[in-house]
């Protein structure tokens, strides 16, 4: 099932690679056909995110509420979502499509010379840049620390580049949340430099550019669509009727005189 992915990736590849000679330049195209294709998904996935700040204190005053009954707190969560008609599982989807990409590019591109037999992997390069994009960092060290530069700073861009985009999300949020979500980004930033020592420089070359993308798009587009969307929001939510808990009691039969 893997295999027909991964076979996909490299006729996309291949073909791009036929017009733009430069196999890094083929993957930085990808990584701009899939941006543009995308963006509707992100843009939609951005409001529901938005949403889900506006929506927070009434879901926290469920879970309170309904703290000793885990089963009627599920019921009533579930019921606060389909009235508001929101998925909270709408925000991921961007990530968890992207992901599929980025195991079957570092598949391809960890078995790229068996596809083309007797060329050398020199040939697989990003503009003399990056000289070899099936290579990983540790082994370009391994060989010359001083021409592994280049793969150490794309290396290092792939671990700063997933804290700046969670660091500036950390500026929606207030107090132990925010702060919650600033540690998150230093454990993911080291734990990215771990995963990222093991990658070819391609994958490297691909979330760099991916991730450099997402930031420019929500410094210039994904804040304005924040906003616009946490004010609808709240203007909503401000104009829906008020619900009022009525607990009914039980008339009790009145003492009868006594004659």
């Amino acid at each position: 099932m893997w295999d027909w992915i991964v076979d996909i990736l490299f006729q996309i590849l291949k073909l791009i690679q036929g017009f733009a000679v430069d196999w890094g330049l083929s993957i930085i195209i990808l990584v701009l056909i899939i941006r543009l294709l995308l963006t509707p998904l992100l843009l939609r996935s951005t409001r529901s995110m938005a949403r889900m700040q506006v929506l927070q204190p009434k879901l926290q005053e469920i879970q309170q509420k309904y703290a000793d009954d885990p089963q009627k707190q599920q019921e009533m969560m579930q019921k606060f979502y389909s009235e508001n008609k929101f998925n909270p599982l709408g925000g991921c989807l961007p990530l968890l499509i992207q992901m599929p990409i980025l195991f079957a590019l570092f598949t391809l591109l960890r078995n790229l010379p068996s596809y083309f037999p007797g060329v050398e992997t020199s040939a697989f390069s990003f503009y003399n840049i990056l000289p070899d994009l099936t290579m990983v960092p540790s082994q370009a060290f391994a060989n010359d620390p001083v021409t592994a530069i280049p793969y150490l700073v794309a290396l290092v861009l792939f671990s700063v580049l997933t804290l700046i985009p969670t660091l500036l999300q950390s500026r929606n949020q207030t107090g132990s949340q925010a702060q919650s979500m600033r540690v998150m980004a230093v454990v993911m930033t080291v734990m990215m430099l771990w995963m990222g020592w093991g990658l070819p420089a391609g994958v490297l070359l691909y979330y760099d550019v991916s991730s450099l993308w997402q930031v420019i798009q929500q410094q210039l587009v994904t804040r304005k669509v924040t906003e616009k969307a946490k004010a609808e929001e709240e203007a909503r939510m401000a104009s829906a009727p008020i619900e009022v808990d009525v607990v009914r009691r039980e008339r009790q039969a009145r003492p009868h005189k006594k004659s």
